[in-house]
């Protein structure tokens, strides 16, 4: 199976990333898309939304070994209990941990953690710096064709690939930290689309114009690569380089009185209105689906732009999408804002929903 591959993508933190991503899977679960989340965020924080403490403890306490030595912790161990290992969820440092180290690959993938029954999770690690240091030691030897270059700068969308093979994976969602590092450039640029969340702010607008800066520096880089490689070296990459598929706005905060038509207080409307036009400004249209399709607003419109309060902290405490919240079990002291709130929470389903349909008809133009 052929899955899309996306991201979501700012190069300015503190936007929302992880809440929109986790959100946005969930809804597209729920509109029958089968979706796989891989956390490349080295700060971990999707997986830290998605599961608790004591599951994420368990998967990394029984890799610790295998992150600082691989071959070495795979000769000191059994064969059956290598294979108990990987009857178990792993992390995408783990699962990467041999081609980052230069040694056989693993016999076979590790189950991803289900999060229902459409989303599933490879969680990620705090060690995928150590990734990322050996994408930027062998990069230029992808120019060469080198064969152990090439697999550490494509092993992200094979394994892909592969999981979609097993699980039936419509879209995969790379999660990426707020960063122009690397990982970021080789996950990135291994994605087929992207969107970016934005903050009303003018640091989302320079973080646009980053973004743009950046996209054109790696094309012309993967460009001179594909030049250089055989077709059958060349197929490793995708066929097209990264899209933007759009923005949306997100964690605006409505102020009452305002008569702009997002009802922002009159500073935030002032740069989210330049977010499309920052957009045409600074991101090459070869980068990106037709400006006159993605540019005329954020995407699912105003579904998801407005904050929820405190909504997305319960959400990550309860690992549960908010409109979950209202049929879930709660401790004593959620139950009353909660429960005050109910319908609030559910309304936020069809709210991610509409959104999510958006991006699927989006991703369907890649």
């Amino acid at each position: 199976m052929t899955p899309k591959i996306v991201s979501v993508f700012n190069n300015k933190g503190g936007v929302g990333k992880t809440t929109l991503t986790f959100h946005l899977a969930h809804a597209l679960g729920e509109l029958g898309k089968k979706v796989l989340l891989v956390d490349f965020d080295p700060q971990c924080n999707l997986t830290i939304v998605s599961m608790t403490m004591e599951q994420i403890e368990k998967i990394w306490t029984a890799e610790d070994a295998f992150i600082e030595d691989f071959a070495a912790a795979k000769e000191n161990e059994s064969a059956d209990n290598f294979d108990r290992l990987l009857d178990d969820v792993r992390s995408i440092h783990f699962i990467l941990k041999p081609t980052e180290d230069g040694t056989a690959e693993l016999p076979r993938l590790p189950p991803p953690a289900s999060l229902t029954k459409n989303v599933d999770l490879l969680p990620g690690r705090l060690t995928l710096h150590l990734f990322e240091a050996k994408i930027g030691e062998r990069w230029s030897g992808i120019y060469q064709g080198d064969p152990l270059a090439l697999r550490t700068a494509t092993r992200a969308r094979e394994l892909a690939y592969k999981y979609a093979d097993m699980h039936g994976y419509d879209i995969v969602i790379f999660d990426t930290s707020p960063s122009l590092g690397a990982l970021n450039r080789d996950i990135l640029t291994l994605t087929d689309g992207f969107l970016i969340p934005c903050s009303p702010d003018l640091f989302s607008i320079y973080g646009i114009r980053n973004i743009g800066g950046a996209l054109d520096l790696w094309r012309k880089q993967f460009d001179t690569i594909f030049h250089l490689l055989s077709d059958t070296k060349r197929s490793q990459f995708p066929e097209k380089f990264v899209r933007l598929i759009g923005y949306t706005l997100y964690n605006a905060r409505r102020y009452s009185g305002q008569k702009n038509p997002l009802g922002l207080a009159a500073a935030h409307y002032h740069y989210a209105e330049q977010i499309p036009g920052t957009i045409r400004n600074h991101i090459d249209p070869e980068n990106s689906l037709p400006f006159d399709e993605i540019l005329g607003g954020s995407i699912g419109g105003d579904s998801v732009i407005y904050a929820h309060n405190t909504f997305p902290s319960l959400a990550q405490k309860y690992h549960l999408p908010m409109w979950r919240l209202p049929e879930s079990e709660l401790q004593p002291e959620d139950k009353s804002t909660i429960g005050g709130n109910q319908q609030k929470f559910k309304d936020t389903q069809q709210m991610y929903h509409a959104f999510a349909s958006d991006v699927i008809d989006r991703i369907a133009k890649l």
